[in-house]
């Protein structure tokens, strides 16, 4: 027990506060915030991807910066440790939502959503169904989540929604999941697509051309994101 106390004050010790731009912050839960004026998002990692130090995450809360003007609802494919969703609202966003195939990122959104004050309502939680998951795929989780069995899941059904998705996840999923990915987003909406390494960005920007125009690339410690807007289906006259 004692050491197992040790092993978690080292691993929190090991997380500081992390400045991702100016006005915008990573706080541990257990540490205070350097900038009490500036945009903290609270967190505590726990065992889910998103602490706001991997350049991918940094990309990513950047876009949303960007992106975010007020009153948006955002799509988190892969929602880890809900930072981007919960910064998404923290930026002025109307609702997140966050999907993960994770029960433990899903846990820990939910854990970080309340570190932050974002209550259920403005911040929906779902577990998707994932074919690696079968033993799990009836359990519930903290009750956010409804129903594991169905594909629809309530929340993230409705295709066409979402004023910014961004999937930050890895490379073959991105790849054969693009399609349902951008499915999500309002014809004219952005996606942003990141967990890329620069030389696997070619193959991104092949798979993506499909659905999206006026593509970007920013680059930060050889990780990428894609960005873009969805293109909108031409109507013939």
């Amino acid at each position: 027990m004692g050491e197992q106390c040790n092993w978690i004050k080292k691993t929190q010790q090991s997380f500081h506060p992390v400045e991702v731009t100016k006005g915008l912050w990573i706080v541990p839960e257990w540490g205070a915030p350097p900038d009490v004026q500036a945009t903290n998002i609270i967190l505590n990692p726990g065992l889910a991807f998103g602490s706001g130090e991997h350049a991918t995450t940094k990309l990513c809360l950047l876009l949303l910066r960007r992106l975010i003007k007020g009153g948006e609802l955002f799509l988190d494919y892969g929602t880890g440790s809900g930072i981007l969703g919960i910064a998404a609202i923290k930026f002025g966003a109307a609702m997140s939502v966050g999907a993960d195939i994770d029960p433990q990122a899903i846990k820990s959104a939910h854990q970080n959503a309340a570190l932050n004050n974002i209550g259920p309502k403005k911040m929906k939680l779902h577990l998707v169904p994932d074919r690696t998951f079968t033993a799990s795929m009836n359990e519930r989780v903290d009750g956010v989540v409804e129903d594991l069995s169905s594909h629809k899941i309530r929340g993230i059904s409705q295709t066409e929604k979402y004023d910014v998705v961004i999937a930050n996840i890895l490379l073959n999923p991105l790849l054969q999941l693009a399609d349902h990915i951008v499915s999500y987003a309002k014809p004219g909406a952005v996606v942003g697509i990141s967990g890329i390494l620069s030389e696997q960005l070619p193959h991104i920007i092949n798979r993506y051309s499909e659905f999206l125009e006026d593509i970007l690339v920013s680059e930060m410690d050889d990780w990428t994101c894609v960005s873009g807007k969805k293109k909108r289906v031409k109507e013939d006259h």
